[in-house]
């Protein structure tokens, strides 16, 4: 399995985010990449720079609002009077009045969800280089792969069509998607990271090329809090195209498993010609963020199960915080689904 992995993720660096009330230090450091990167590394994965270049792609899923607005934010941003290091937004416009404003702190709050998307020097940079990633693992299948893994950082299931959001700026597991449309008529995401991937149903909502399951932690007491409830099945040509499946916070390695179940066999029922997989590793029962205690034998049986579907996969890198077991934790993964896909 071919690797596609940037060291540009390294400039995009956050300093904080806003957790329960309190100021914390960020937890989607350059460090969790690294890690990764060196376990696949010594395991004699092949590790590609990625060369796509442009916005094609990006822009094919992202107004174009948004992705001007990452590329010339922070140096609007740092002309201000006494500026904080990093771009978070002090205000969010409500769900009836939606006036884009000239500010640039005012376009913070319309262009994000969240106070868990710092925007610094390096962000834009970092976020182009994750989700050419994406794309070039995207094309790897197109050409015959029978599978490739983006080594995406910063992640980006929570990024919407218009919006940045939960460390997340770009949509890399929707970028690889549409690329894959291309080609394939019917393409299957399967977001298996513990938190549900709003980004990602927001852009192909409704749309009924691509398929959408995400199995994920309870909205009701688990981030992103506002989707990911069985009732959103898609609209208009994506009615019945979207398969939210969650579990309780602290859920462990049966209760996911049945989860699993139920969303695989959804794929197989809509018989798609190729998978993108958001692949994050925070309901790892050593996450220090997830809440919940999946193991790693667990995992590795989530693996074996999404390889039988045999069908070629992109896997495309969400969360999963640094802990001692993560980097062996992906290379792992990585092994059972290689083998199959």
């Amino acid at each position: 399995m071919k690797v596609f992995y940037s060291d540009v993720h390294a400039l995009h660096q956050p300093l904080m985010f806003l957790k329960a009330g309190q100021l914390v230090p960020n937890p989607e450091t350059a460090a969790r990449a690294h890690a990764i990167a060196h376990a696949l590394g010594g395991a004699g994965f092949e590790l590609v720079a990625p060369t796509y270049q442009g916005l094609d792609a990006v822009l094919a899923v992202h107004d174009t609002g948004l992705v001007r607005f990452l590329e010339t934010a922070y140096q609007a941003w740092a002309r201000l009077p006494d500026a904080g290091a990093e771009i978070v937004a002090n205000t969010h416009p409500g769900g009836r009045f939606r006036h884009r404003p000239e500010s640039v702190i005012g376009q913070a709050g319309f262009y994000t969800q969240d106070a868990a998307c710092p925007i610094a020097a390096g962000t834009w940079q970092a976020a182009l280089a994750a989700a050419g990633c994406a794309a070039d693992a995207a094309l790897a299948v197109m050409g015959g792969a029978a599978s490739a893994y983006a080594l995406c950082r910063p992640p980006g299931h929570h990024a919407t069509r218009s919006q940045a959001g939960g460390f997340c700026y770009l949509n890399n597991a929707a970028v690889a998607a549409q690329l894959l449309r291309r080609q394939f008529k019917r393409v299957a995401i399967l977001d298996v990271d513990v938190h549900h991937g709003n980004g990602t149903q927001d852009i192909f909502y409704d749309r009924s090329d691509v398929f959408f399951a995400s199995i994920h932690g309870d909205p009701d007491g688990f981030y992103p809090f506002f989707s990911g409830t069985p009732s959103e099945c898609g609209e208009g040509e994506g009615l019945g195209f979207n398969l939210n499946l969650p579990f309780p916070v602290g859920s462990g390695d049966a209760e996911v498993m049945r989860a699993l179940a139920s969303a695989l066999a959804a794929v197989r029922s809509y018989a798609p010609q190729a998978l993108v997989l958001s692949l994050g590793f925070d309901a790892h029962e050593k996450d220090p963020h997830g809440a919940h205690r999946v193991s790693t034998a667990g995992f590795m049986a989530m693996a074996q199960a999404i390889s039988a579907l045999g069908l070629p996969c992109v896997a495309v890198q969400e969360g999963g915080y640094l802990h001692e077991e993560l980097g062996s934790l992906a290379r792992d993964f990585l092994r059972v689904l290689s083998g199959h896909c």
